[in-house]
């Protein structure tokens, strides 16, 4: 496998798995005043049931999505720290849109912490436009959609 694939991930990547969603989330529990969802995953079962895809050999990042009824939720995406500014973000981003429209699925949604603002900078540049901001539980969420074309 060459650095730039994304592949289903595997039992023997959950600690891999569980290390990049750890160090992705972990600078921003002081911000948001909670420890964020993707670091109590259960990765193991995320991965058991098809949900994860990783990249880079070791695992640099990886997406975790969810096929819905009519969209593919987009449920965690996490870059290593030092693999920030490479283009594994870019390169996630642009597998998930082919996964969607593989699948049949007509739109991408995710959402994200409000708290972590540069989120907000860069899903627009992708094509994600905001739907809505709510409050779900300790989390202000900004709830975000893409329509594939």
């Amino acid at each position: 496998m060459t650095s730039e694939e994304i592949r289903p991930a595997t039992a023997a990547d959950v600690p891999a798995v569980r290390s990049v969603t750890d160090a992705a989330y972990q600078p921003y529990i002081e911000r948001v005043g909670v420890v964020p969802q993707p670091m109590e995953a259960d990765h193991a079962a995320d991965v058991a049931a098809g949900k994860v895809f990783v990249t880079g050999d070791p695992v640099v990042g990886l997406v975790v999505v969810e096929e819905r009824a009519d969209h593919l939720f987009l449920d965690s995406i996490a870059v290593r720290p030092d693999a920030h500014g490479t283009g594994v973000g870019r390169r996630l981003l642009h597998f998930v849109d082919a996964r969607a429209r593989a699948l049949g699925l007509p739109e991408v949604r995710l959402y994200t912490n409000a708290m972590m603002w540069e989120n907000q900078k860069i899903y627009p540049k992708y094509g994600y436009e905001v739907v809505e901001r709510r409050i779900d539980g300790p989390y202000d969420r900004v709830h975000y959609r893409k329509r594939l074309r």
